[in-house]
């Protein structure tokens, strides 16, 4: 009776451990590289997302900008905000919907001018500028110093 309560025992513990690895091994990376394979080359340096940041320091100091939690950058493919999301839940990458790896693009030679919602539904880097520029803008319009990111060359590090 010993022996078969011990080897219960050491089956419990063992599948908690991987249950527990698998959440971990789940959870968001603290600092997320935003890069995708769908662009070639990258013109300016990869921006270097600090996922734990927003979602756990600046979510607590900052909540009127979090009132969706996760869906304030996290959303559906008919852009409904996705305020459920926990740390390690699946989600989509970006490019699934906003499918064009690079932003509209712009001059005199383009053939049809879109809206600003179409070129954020289609291209990829317009979507995140929207998001994140458009975020850190009302940030900094709201408190002083401007501490929010707004251009190119303080997101994106210089390449080498």
């Amino acid at each position: 009776m010993r022996k078969k309560y011990l080897r219960v025992s050491v089956v419990v513990v063992l599948a908690s451990l991987f249950i527990a690895a698998g959440i971990y091994a789940k959870a968001a990376p603290d600092v997320i590289p935003l890069q995708d394979p769908a662009y070639k080359e990258h013109k300016k340096g990869v921006v270097q997302f600090e996922h734990k940041k927003h979602w756990d320091a600046y979510s607590k100091d900052y909540p009127e900008f979090y009132k969706n939690g996760c869906g304030e950058c996290h959303h559906d493919k008919d852009g409904k905000a996705l305020s459920k999301l926990k740390d390690g839940d699946e989600v989509q990458k970006c490019i699934e919907c906003h499918k064009t790896p690079s932003e509209a693009p712009k001059g005199k030679d383009v053939k049809k001018k879109l809206s600003k919602k179409e070129k954020i539904k289609e291209y990829h880097a317009e979507a995140l500028h929207e998001n994140c520029r458009g975020c850190h803008k009302k940030f900094n319009k709201k408190y002083k110093p401007k501490k929010a990111p707004t251009t190119c060359a303080k997101c994106h590090p210089k390449t080498k």
